[in-house]
């Protein structure tokens, strides 16, 4: 008797069986080959198939249970698709096996070459890799170098990450981080100075006080909030903006000169939040006036419409349940675990003041006394 050689199997007919009694693996292997003899010719006959080698051993998996019996039938093959099927759906014509009633269903026919084609994808993606991982480092070396180079120019200037220019230039590029400064010397713009973060330590102020400040910021909140930050305590004379949601670290040469040459005076400068409506802003004190002595928390949509209300001594719990919103009105503090929770949620925070460090590079924070001015 035949078999198919592993190599040449194109395609295995995967078949279930459901017997109304107990049988085993010969009385199923005997069904398949009497009740479905003759029924497709001589060019179909499983026996002289399976004799020329055109399919292989029949598997069969049998399991018992409560008196009947439950089989998966595999038949290997190596004829065309139509053929195969064509097996396959006679396989369903078989209803007794030995001594019991049964009923064969087939359950998928298996293109083994798809299974090859998967396998050699996914071994010429983690041949792919070794190449890539193994390729001569001249890439890596080169990256290295270059970044080595920028950071020698790298200076410490009394605590601050500067450029090499930063202590003796007339005027000072203020930007937010180191990488900021990295890539503005990739680019040569070496008089820099970091602030390191979006919290300006006011010992920067001393180091730029008999400078030419310009800041130069990111084009997105995080740039407006330093800007508010930076302005309260110190104006400075220029302020220059990345292109609209860029940052710093990112932007290319060419767009590092145009922000630089069309940086303007600070006085002429305003902020995303200070470009808001007027009266939208009002409206938001308003509300928050309204909320002293509460002790409450109103949560309000873009129409500045209350969507939800709830005690301040329930906040937590409140806000955890919370998708999205505009703003967030609370009669209390703001602090900085509240922000924590509200500034993937809310574009504004407004309270009545301010507690230990509070700031966010996602969510305009407001207080109530800083509001006041806006009021007549």
């Amino acid at each position: 008797m035949g078999k198919v050689a592993q190599s040449s199997v194109k395609y295995v007919i995967q078949a279930k069986l459901e017997s109304g009694g107990v049988v085993e693996k010969p009385d199923i292997v005997g069904a398949v080959f009497g009740q479905t003899e003759g029924l497709l010719g001589e060019e179909l006959d499983l026996r002289e198939l399976q004799e020329r080698g055109r399919i292989g051993r029949i598997e069969v998996d049998v399991k018992k249970k409560n008196g009947k019996s439950q089989a998966s039938i595999e038949i290997p093959t190596s004829l065309d698709a139509t053929e195969t099927c064509l097996l396959a759906a006679s396989l369903e014509t078989i209803e007794r096996v030995g001594p019991t009633t049964a009923e064969i269903s087939v359950e998928e026919v298996k293109d083994q070459r798809t299974s090859k084609r998967d396998y050699i994808v996914k071994r010429a993606k983690q041949l792919l890799e070794d190449i890539e991982t193994d390729k001569p480092e001249h890439r890596q070396i080169t990256k290295e170098i270059r970044e080595k180079a920028r950071k020698s120019e790298l200076t410490n200037y009394r605590g601050f990450n500067a450029g090499p220019a930063a202590e003796d230039s007339e005027e000072v590029i203020v930007v937010e981080g180191r990488a900021d400064i990295v890539n503005l010397l990739k680019h040569g713009v070496k008089n820099t100075i970091a602030l390191g973060g979006t919290s300006i330590p006011d010992k920067v102020f001393e180091l730029v006080q008999d400078k030419q400040i310009t800041l130069f910021l990111d084009g997105d909140r995080g740039g407006d909030l330093i800007l508010k930050e930076f302005t309260d305590k110190q104006k400075p004379d220029y302020v220059a903006r990345a292109p609209k949601d860029k940052e710093v670290e990112d932007i290319t040469k060419e767009q590092i000169h145009k922000a630089l040459r069309d940086k303007e005076p600070a006085d002429y400068v305003k902020t995303t939040e200070e470009d808001k409506r007027p009266e939208e802003i009002e409206e938001l004190n308003e509300k928050l006036n309204n909320l002293v002595g509460t002790r409450a928390v109103y949560v309000l949509d873009k129409n500045l419409e209350t969507v939800d209300r709830f005690p301040l001594k329930k906040f937590e719990e409140n806000v955890r349940d919370l998708e999205s919103c505009y703003a967030v009105l609370l009669d209390g503090e703001v602090d900085g675990d509240k922000i924590d929770l509200l500034e993937d949620i809310t574009e504004y925070v407004l309270g009545m003041k301010k507690t230990g460090y509070v700031n966010s590079s996602e969510t305009v924070i407001m207080t109530r006394e800083e509001l006041k001015p806006l009021t007549t």
